[in-house]
C-alpha cells in the first residue's frame, strides 16, 4: 500500500510539475499545486454534484429519516462532498502541503473543519441563489466554490497544514 502512495504522489507531482514553467512567472510552486489539486478536485465536485442534481435525485425533494427533508441541491451538494473531501485531504496533505509538521489526526480534524464550514457557508449560498434569487443550481454552485476557494487556500496553509518557521 505504501508504494503505491509513493507511485501515486510521485506521477500527480511529476504531471503537475511538468506545467509548472509555464506559470512560474504568475505563482510561486505551493500556489500553483494548490490550483491545480484544488481546482482539479472542485470540477470533480461541479461534475458530482450536476449528476447527483439531475440523475440521482432528479431535482426532487430527498426525504430521510426522521422527517427530515433536504433540497435536491443541498443533497447534491452533501453527495459530492463525500467523494470529494478524501481526494482533497489526500491532494492537499501530500501534494501541496507536504512539509506539514503537524500530526495527520490533527490535519484530518483541521480540514474537516474548514471543510464544513465551507459546506455550510457554500449551503447558505446555494439557497440564496437558489430559492431566493431564483438561478440555476449549477452556476449558482460553480460561483459559490469560486468565492469560497480564497478563504480555503489561506487557511490551509496557515491553519491546517501549518509548517514550522524556520530559525535565523
Amino acid at each position: 500500500m505504501l508504494k503505491l502512495h509513493y507511485k501515486l504522489k510521485k506521477a500527480i507531482l511529476s504531471v503537475i510539475d511538468f506545467f509548472y514553467p509555464l506559470f512560474r512567472r504568475i505563482f510561486p510552486l505551493q500556489t500553483f499545486r494548490y490550483a491545480v489539486c484544488g481546482g482539479g478536485n472542485m470540477l470533480l465536485g461541479v461534475f458530482l454534484f450536476s449528476g447527483f442534481l439531475h440523475f440521482v435525485y432528479h431535482k426532487s425533494l430527498v426525504h430521510l429519516p426522521f422527517g427530515l427533508v433536504l433540497t435536491p441541491e443541498i443533497a447534491s451538494l452533501a453527495s459530492q462532498f463525500c467523494i470529494t473531501f478524501p481526494i482533497g485531504f489526500y491532494l492537499s496533505m501530500f501534494v501541496v502541503f507536504p512539509g506539514s509538521t503537524l500530526r495527520r489526526r490533527v490535519q484530518l480534524i483541521r480540514y474537516f473543519t474548514i471543510a464544513a464550514s465551507n459546506i455550510l457557508f457554500n449551503s447558505l449560498l446555494l439557497k440564496l441563489f437558489v430559492q431566493v434569487f431564483h438561478w440555476y443550481p449549477t452556476p449558482s454552485y460553480i460561483l459559490n466554490v469560486s468565492i469560497i476557494v480564497t478563504y480555503t487556500y489561506f487557511s490551509q496553509r496557515y491553519f491546517t497544514f501549518r509548517q514550522k518557521k524556520a530559525k535565523d
